[in-house]
């Protein structure tokens, strides 16, 4: 028996739909306009259409997009500049940097420059901190995108075994904090992992996110267990034509679909939560920074 194939870019358009409202009564009720800055450094093509899309479903929900494009040569000491403005301007609730910044630019000043209040991607140490102790703030745009998903189809996840593959800053570890604030029992696996299909075997929910295509097989997948897949790799497809590729996930789609009770394809399935989710998060740190409770639906 086949799968249910989550659908992440319908959970999003509901999401964005959810978010509007919240922007409506934050502008109704308190005056408030969400406002949310995204600078880009370089003129990288995948980044630029990345950012385009932000810029549009930031004005679609009805919040204050600022973009802020920047040479590949910058200073470092400039783009440092920038945040410092964009952390003092009463319009702008949420920074974004793109990443990757070019390498005359140190990755973590940037990050460190942030406001942490401001801070809609929950890259700073504060925000990484308060995740773990679980104080109210965001938290990393994916993993919360994954944790929505997963409560949209599991309902409650209290008890349940979770295996992540990965350890990254930007996915697993934060998204092992999140699964535990849920009452899951979590497993963070990774490259070194001893037997790891046997591991992976052992879960009620897979994390896929280790960045090789394809990598998690089907029979390393428990018979009913729900896959999320984070990975976003471009592999060859000569079957589309001379030098064509196509998107796959770390996930073995095609027989892992056949083991497990549902799964998020690639595309379609995380990927379209994390814009939404970092929308999400514009209007958690918003209703922060003017003393108000962010709205539930909308957190971890």
């Amino acid at each position: 028996m086949s799968a249910t194939v989550i659908d992440g870019k319908r959970f999003a358009e509901g999401l964005r739909g959810r978010i509007a409202d919240h922007v409506s009564r934050l502008k109704s009720d308190h005056g408030i306009t969400p406002g949310l800055a995204v600078v880009i450094v370089g003129h990288d093509p995948a980044s630029q259409v990345y950012v385009t899309n932000k810029a549009k479903q930031t004005a679609e929900v009805g919040m204050a997009s600022f973009k802020h494009e920047l040479s590949a040569e910058v200073p470092e000491g400039d783009l440092l500049e920038l945040i410092a403005r964009l952390n003092g301007d009463d319009t702008v609730h949420g920074i974004l940097v793109q990443m990757p910044v070019p390498d005359h630019i140190d990755a973590n000043k940037v990050i460190n420059a942030i406001a942490p209040s401001k801070d809609v991607d929950c890259f700073t140490p504060a925000n990484v901190g308060k995740l773990v102790i679980g104080l109210p703030g965001p938290v990393s745009c994916t993993p919360l995108g994954c944790l929505m998903l997963l409560r949209d189809q599991l309902g409650s996840l209290s008890g349940l075994n979770a295996v992540i593959v990965g350890r990254s800053n930007l996915v697993g570890k934060p998204m092992a904090q999140l699964l535990l604030r849920d009452n899951c029992t979590v497993t963070m696996a990774h490259s070194r992992t001893r037997d790891l299909s046997e591991v992976v075997h052992a879960a009620d929910i897979v994390i896929a996110a280790v960045g090789r295509p394809q990598m998690i097989k089907g029979d390393w997948i428990r018979p009913g267990a729900t896959v999320i897949d984070v990975g976003i790799n471009r592999i060859p497809a000569p079957e589309r034509g001379e030098g064509k590729t196509r998107l796959v996930g770390d996930v073995e789609f095609a027989s892992a679909s056949q083991a497990a009770g549902a799964i998020t394809p690639v595309p379609g399935g995380v990927g379209p939560m994390t814009i939404a989710c970092l929308l999400a998060n514009t209007i958690t740190t918003a209703s922060l920074i003017n003393g108000l409770v962010p709205p539930r639906d909308l957190t971890a």
